[in-house]
């Protein structure tokens, strides 16, 4: 098990400090744990993310959602953050995406173009930006290039950067595919290296070892993998996703072992959302049950 790093270690500014103590500390179980509800699916995948459970499809039943769950905080796009946040805002913590595709193009040379910046996300409130980094891509040049320039709004303004390290791209399928443990792990690092203050993760999976790295190749435990990924993280807190709609078992399982690994939290979306509203609330106090757990400052 690794060591959850506290505020005090992390090197910030007064002004991400401050932000990110009021998202763990004023929000949520306000344990130094996290609950983030992310709905960029609508951009990222389209409309068919909707379809299980139609009423999802409407923004302000999704942030309602946040407030009556309990969440740490939202994660969406900027045009629902000007058109809705300000109906919750100060209720729950806005982290604002500042980058976005469509999953039209192909993954092979997957770039997020940027279409917000921190300074929008200062003036709409919010306490936290968003970054979807493509690790692996031969566009990651591109990709290291806007990060910076986010990176450095982000550090101007005291905005704590949220990093989505998503493995993609060809040499990535060619090497365990983009949820490999080697993958992850990967992601998590390049991540921290590049000056995230989170990072939000899949979870890996050990078993998918074709032509990954030899150091990889051998059976390792989940709960090995995810030790591993928080480590990689070091002094960037980790976040891990609950990933496509799956069994609650599974994601329960997946949730432990996250936060078992020192995980800082987890930031569920379609399993949540994806539901009957009752189902979704009920799912989310189970979560929030293992969060209890795991307190720290």
């Amino acid at each position: 098990m690794s060591t959850r790093p506290a505020l005090t270690q992390l090197g910030l500014d007064t002004g991400k400090k401050a932000r990110l103590y009021r998202i763990l500390h004023q929000h949520g179980l306000r344990n130094g744990t996290a609950l983030f509800l992310p709905y960029d699916q609508g951009l990222e995948h389209g409309p068919r993310d909707f379809r299980d459970n139609p009423i999802s499809s409407d923004p302000k039943y999704i942030l309602k959602l946040a407030t009556e769950g309990g969440f740490n905080g939202i994660a969406i796009q900027i045009g629902l953050a000007e058109k809705f946040y300000w109906d919750y805002a100060g209720e729950v913590p806005l982290v604002l995406k500042l980058n976005g595709k469509t999953d039209i193009p192909p993954d092979a040379h997957a770039l997020s173009p940027v279409n917000a910046t921190v300074e929008d996300a200062v003036r709409l409130g919010a306490d936290a930006v968003g970054y979807t980094l493509y690790v692996g891509t031969p566009a990651q040049e591109a990709d290291f290039e806007q990060l910076r320039r986010v990176r450095e709004d982000a550090q101007r303004f005291g905005m704590p950067l949220i990093v989505w390290a998503y493995p993609r791209g060809a040499a990535i399928e060619a090497k365990g595919g983009k949820d490999s443990f080697y993958a992850v792990d990967y992601a998590a690092r390049t991540a921290a290296e590049l000056g995230a203050d989170m990072v939000k993760v899949n979870f890996p999976h050990p078993d998918k070892r074709t032509n990954v790295h030899t150091s990889y190749d051998r059976e390792f435990t989940s709960q090995e993998a995810i030790d591993a990924v928080v480590r990689s993280a070091s002094r960037t807190l980790l976040l891990v996703s609950g990933g496509g709609k799956a069994g609650d078992e599974a994601m329960l399982d997946k949730a432990r072992q996250s936060m078992d690994a020192g995980a800082t939290g987890l930031i569920f979306g379609r399993n949540v959302w994806q539901r009957e509203h009752y189902e979704s609330l009920r799912f989310v106090s189970e979560l929030r049950e293992i969060l209890a757990k795991y307190p720290s400052t």
